[in-house]
């Protein structure tokens, strides 16, 4: 099993900038990919986006692309998601989660961190 440890959320204005980070520490040796997802109140729970573990190759969901970067260390076993420009629609609690496939759903969840964005 994995545990997955977010943090960096926090309260910025629009426009402005926040890094997540994303822990990993147990059978590290399980993950394959890592992931952001992101839930606003009231909404379901929405893919933000992912990289690969071993190739670093990334992929985003439209709403974010340009905007957001994942990036991992291998070394801290650490994935990170640099958010910039961020917009009042971006306000969610963001969660981290290890997949042990490269498809399929994901096997560990953060706890999630809050993001919230003032306007």
């Amino acid at each position: 099993q994995v545990q997955l440890v977010e943090s960096g959320g926090g309260l910025v204005q629009a426009g402005g900038s926040l890094r997540l980070s994303c822990a990993a520490s147990g059978h590290t040796f399980s993950i394959r990919r890592m992931g952001w997802f992101r839930q606003a109140p009231g909404k379901e729970r929405e893919f933000v986006g992912t990289i690969n573990w071993f190739t670093g190759d990334t992929d985003y969901t439209d709403s974010v692309k340009g905007r957001f970067t994942i990036s991992r260390d291998n070394a801290k076993v650490t994935v990170y998601l640099q958010m910039h420009n961020l917009k009042p629609e971006d306000t969610a609690v963001y969660y981290c989660a290890g997949g042990h496939s490269y498809q399929n759903a994901y096997d560990d969840w953060g706890q999630g961190t809050q993001v919230t964005v003032s306007a």
